[in-house]
């Protein structure tokens, strides 16, 4: 499929991973176009700035050129022109995973980031440790690392570092996109209930995180956090070496002592003590899968803190994105319970006098059903003041099936939480300017662009 490609159109290219392979390609010398139905900051700037122009919206004209391999992304589907046009006229087409598997992976050790959460920070801190040690490891990165400039790069190296996601792959192959990753090395931070349209229930998830670990080789290995209940028992294997990362005294590689500060972190294990430059208990766990991972990779305790030290995190990432009126805002890709509360807790740490907002967007296919009902309201009420905006796409479910806004303001409410539910950027806009006081902390949660959101609080803020 691959042999001879000189020219390829990434169909869905505002995605993270598919505009970092994109301009990835484009470096080796390829010609690249792409579309997309809307691109926003930081992926439509990025692309932009690497010179790959994007045709807004999908087209047939978009394929007149006749590339020779087309990248249909994940969230395509039948009816797309452009995908009808692949089938209609036969063209080479593959998904994203199965480009990456063939054309960059195949014959490298490969290392597999995998989990509900977090994977984006362990694979841009593992990837960083690799590189600030001259490794020069190709990668591909959910997101983007500020030291790295970039979500993928491709190199001669023998190591691939890559984010491994547990959603499906393509219209056509519904897998998991970790399966197609050839995982020497599996990560997988932790494991819970996501992606709700894709997946029945938990056991549903499970199933395919089991299918990914039967693919880590004897002569491989198996890194997963020890301290999570529902990954427990799949990391009960024999046929390839297992390791368990995390708090409790049963991990090999685990925390004895923790010491949470306002702009970074600091940890104890059994054979070092290590520094990270990120706040909260849940980068102190991501860090522990870095430490395993690097260290069974033959680096020292010493190299390994040498690049934490160094470490500037990832866009969107509890990001602070400008203070205006003396209000910081913050963007936060957060769009899960336990994620948002998580961020919540390590925002505390840092802004603990002052009084913080949480702005969310019910946008993905979890969070628009009444899936996490009560477990988002408990994860807002760690914030001081809480807006939610109207819930996306509401419409397309079923009444048995939606959340329910009401009832979600009323259980924050409850909590003691001021707590709003308006229609649209513009309205809570206007309602964050009318009552936030300088000092406070605004953190938006949302894993898409939220209609420029942070740009516009902080212009209104700046007026004030």
């Amino acid at each position: 499929m691959f042999a001879g490609v000189r020219s390829i159109h990434f169909v869905g290219i505002g995605g993270t991973a598919m505009a970092a392979t994109a301009v990835a390609l484009k470096d080796m010398g390829l010609s690249v176009t792409g579309s997309d139905q809307n691109v926003y900051p930081p992926m439509s700037t990025f692309l932009a700035e690497n010179g790959i122009e994007v045709a807004s919206g999908y087209s047939e004209r978009n394929l007149a050129h006749r590339p020779d391999l087309v990248v249909i992304g994940n969230a395509i589907s039948r009816g797309n022109p452009e995908a009808e046009f692949c089938l209609e006229h036969k063209l080479r087409f593959c998904s994203l995973p199965e480009l990456l598997r063939e054309y960059f992976i195949r014959g490298k050790r490969s290392i597999v980031v995998a989990g509900t959460h977090g994977k984006t920070t362990v694979t841009a801190l593992l990837t960083w440790v690799f590189e600030h040690n001259g490794l020069n490891p190709s990668y591909l990165i959910g997101g983007l690392p500020n030291n790295l400039g970039r979500g993928a790069r491709f190199t001669h190296s023998e190591w691939f570092i890559i984010e491994g996601d547990e959603y499906d792959t393509a219209f056509f192959d519904k897998r998991s996109k970790f399966i197609h990753y050839l995982p020497e090395i599996a990560v997988i931070n932790n494991l819970e209930f996501d992606h709700a349209d894709i997946f029945e229930n938990l056991d549903a998830i499970k199933k395919s995180f089991a299918h990914f670990i039967r693919l880590v080789p004897r002569n491989g290995l198996l890194l997963g956090n020890g301290d999570d209940p529902n990954l427990a028992p799949l990391l009960e294997v024999n046929f390839c070496p297992v390791k368990r990362f995390g708090l409790g005294e049963h991990n090999a590689v685990r925390a004895t002592q923790l010491r949470l500060g306002p702009t970074a972190s600091e940890f104890d294990t059994p054979s070092a003590r290590f520094h990270i430059n990120l706040v909260g208990e849940i980068n102190v766990r991501n860090a522990l899968a870095v430490v395993a991972a690097a260290k069974h990779c033959g680096l020292s305790n010493k190299q390994i803190q040498a690049a934490f030290d160094t470490f500037k995190g990832v866009r969107r990432r509890m990001e602070v994105r400008g203070i205006a009126g003396g209000v910081t805002v913050i963007d936060d890709f957060g769009h899960h319970p336990t994620a948002i509360r998580e961020t919540l807790r390590a925002l505390r740490l840092k802004y603990s006098r002052e009084k913080i907002w949480a702005i969310f967007e019910p946008r993905t296919n979890t969070t628009r059903r009444r899936v996490f009902q009560k477990e988002l309201a408990e994860a807002l009420a760690g914030a001081d003041r809480v807006v939610v905006s109207q819930v996306a796409r509401l419409e397309l479910l079923a009444p048995e099936e939606r959340l329910n806004p009401e009832q979600l303001m009323a259980d924050v409410q409850a909590a003691g939480r001021p707590a709003a539910y308006l229609p649209d950027v513009d309205a809570i806009v206007t309602h964050v300017a009318a009552h936030a006081e300088p000092g406070d902390v605004v953190v938006v949660f949302s894993n898409g662009g939220f209609g420029g959101i942070h740009t516009k609080l902080l212009e209104r803020l700046g007026r004030c």
